[in-house]
């Protein structure tokens, strides 16, 4: 006979009996508790490294962050809601009055610079921007809700540029002014034609007149259309009828004038160009939503004591426009590619960027912040940053400055360049954009990888030519923008469909040219891999070169002649590798930052 505790039935065992397998069990929990305290004691052995091995990571240990300095977007405005056709009914008035409500209005679309943005990838990945439309008028005259506004929040430093638009009222506007000019030459055309017919008439004897009549009976019975009936209303697609009426009604029924609707807010004329170089205080209007439909009540006239027709809500603007990043830093790091810009910027601030023994590790601008005042007691150097105040309270004319204590500044490590970085080759072009608006310039050079003077002449003068580029197109452009809205061009000011034309300022008088704005900033050199031997002789050259800048012996490395920083060029040398040096740099860069 088989035993009922076969090896079949050995499988339900833990189930039926679980007293036999508890000192089992529990022998293997103490067993995995062990493993787990000994995996979790020599993970904490190995979190507890020396400060120096973070910059030196392995190559998986950095962090990249979501980043974008371009965003293209399509803005939709919202249209207006429709106006209701509505009436009054009650117990003892079953045909009341009309009492619809009007259609609320579209929403606008914003832009504001807000010091909370640092990049524009989460509107690079949005593309379409709509506010909100209007809603339906109601009946019992009640209005319809305005459409939700949209407010564009970007970072400091973004630049906007228009590259489309669709504007609905003002090519109404323009369709207007032509159907009128057609009418005039029709009117005009055929006042001419009865002329010469009448002056033919004097001369024609009877059975020429009786045969172009004729003429003219055969010609009008080929063309059912008159030529003296009225054209079809081209604002008939404006209307909203009754949804009662039947087809022959809909086609017949007279309608009076569509009235003139002024827009709640005053679309800005284009193209639109926007530098948000400082925070806004308020939101910037760049689309204006549509306006809302009239309901019946408004076209109660002694013609149409009950009018069975309302407007329908007004079409809103659409526009494309293009957003680029200049970053706003303090310290901007240029150098060649595997200069040591990433490892400095992990040495300097809290940062995780990618550190690699291979050129173009940095694929995208990173940014870090040196904190100079954690309030846990004493600042670890004392600065202020001055600025013009907001507002000034007294009617002088003296501008005030408000002086406030500097807590932190950023640097902006950007991918290397090479020669040829201007005509956009490597990642220069793309990437230079950022140097533009750092207050002060780091050049980082090896002192390993070659000629120390030479490297350097090489980077300013591909950011010379860079930034000689960017001040010709500026130039160009606003040569173009001033063309476009002259005071001298002819034309009455004022916008067929409401509103003041905005004129661009006259052109200034042309100002004696200086060097370029990004050669007059304040700037130094930072030599890494100071601690190699080999690299001493080539830092003396460095040096001496930069005294002879300062003397005025030697010209400028970018090789314009006015304007241009050349007070006190130093060059600071540095282990970035080891954290050597480094603080050296905090408090020259304090230094500059508070001139």
């Amino acid at each position: 006979m088989a035993s009922r505790c076969s090896g079949s039935h050995s499988l339900f065992l833990p189930f039926l009996y679980p007293s036999l397998f508890v000192s089992r069990a529990t022998s293997a929990s103490r067993l995995a508790t062990r493993t787990i305290a000994s995996r979790r004691h020599s993970s904490t052995h190995v979190a507890q490294e020396p400060p120096s091995s973070r910059l030196n990571p392995a190559p998986d240990d950095y962090a990249s962050p979501n980043f974008a300095d371009k965003a293209s977007l399509t803005l939709y405005a919202g249209p207006g809601g429709h106006g209701c056709i509505s009436f009054m009914r009650d117990a003892y008035l079953p045909d009341g009055p009309p009492n619809g409500g009007d259609g609320g209005h579209g929403g606008n679309i914003y832009i504001q610079a807000v010091h909370g943005e640092t990049s524009l990838h989460k509107l690079a990945r949005r593309r379409f921007i709509r506010a909100g439309r209007g809603k339906t008028g109601q009946g019992s005259a009640k209005g319809g809700q305005r459409g939700e506004d949209v407010i564009i929040t970007v970072p400091v430093g973004t630049v906007l540029r228009e590259l489309e638009r669709e504007d609905p009222v003002a090519e109404e506007a323009v369709l207007q002014r032509a159907l009128r000019a057609k009418r005039k030459a029709e009117k005009r055309a055929k006042r001419e034609r009865e002329e010469e017919l009448a002056r033919r008439e004097l001369v024609m004897t009877d059975e020429e007149i009786e045969e172009d009549r004729l003429i003219e009976e055969e010609r009008k019975a080929k063309k059912p259309e008159l030529e003296d009936d009225e054209p079809e209303d081209p604002e008939r697609h404006k209307w909203l009828l009754y949804p009662g009426l039947s087809k022959s009604d809909l086609k017949t029924i007279a309608l009076p004038k569509a009235p003139r609707r002024q827009r709640l807010y005053h679309q800005p004329p284009g193209p639109i160009q926007i530098d948000l170089s400082r925070p806004s205080p308020q939101p910037i209007l760049l689309a204006t939503g549509g306006v809302g439909g009239l309901g019946n009540p408004h076209f109660v006239s002694r013609e149409f004591p009950r009018p069975i027709f309302a407007t329908k809500g007004e079409r809103a603007v659409t526009m494309q426009i293009e957003l680029e990043l200049k970053l706003l830093a303090d310290v901007g790091l240029v150098g060649l590619p595997n200069a040591g810009k990433s490892t400095l910027l992990r040495a300097l601030t809290n940062s995780r960027t990618r550190v690699g023994n291979w050129a173009f590790t940095t694929l995208q601008p990173n940014i870090g912040t040196v904190v100079l005042d954690n309030y846990k007691g004493r600042p670890v150097i004392k600065s202020y940053k001055r600025y013009p105040a907001a507002a000034s309270s007294t009617g002088s004319h003296e501008e005030e400055v408000r002086v406030e204590q500097r807590t932190r500044f950023t640097v902006a490590d950007i991918p290397g360049l090479i020669e040829g970085a201007h005509l956009d080759r490597g990642l220069g072009m793309e990437f230079l954009r950022h140097v533009e608006r750092a207050a002060v310039l780091a050049f980082v050079i090896d002192l390993s990888a070659g000629p120390a003077v030479k490297a350097l002449d090489a980077l300013w003068r591909e950011v010379g030519l860079y930034a000689q580029m960017r001040e010709e197109e500026e130039r160009d452009r606003e040569v173009d923008s001033r063309i476009d809205w002259d005071l001298a061009s002819n034309g009455d000011t004022q916008r067929p469909y409401g509103g003041n034309m905005m004129i661009a300022d006259a052109p200034e008088t042309p100002k004696e040219e200086s060097g370029l704005h990004i050669t007059a900033k304040p700037w130094f050199v930072v030599a890494t891999k100071a601690d190699l031997p080999e690299t001493q002789e080539n830092f003396k050259q460095l040096k001496e070169y930069l005294e002879k800048i300062n003397n005025g012996t030697a010209p400028h490395p970018s090789g314009v002649e006015k304007g241009t920083w050349t007070e006190n060029c130093a060059v600071i040398p540095v282990s970035a590798i080891h954290g050597q040096g480094v603080d050296r740099i905090v408090h020259w860069t304090v230094g500059l930052l508070d001139e």
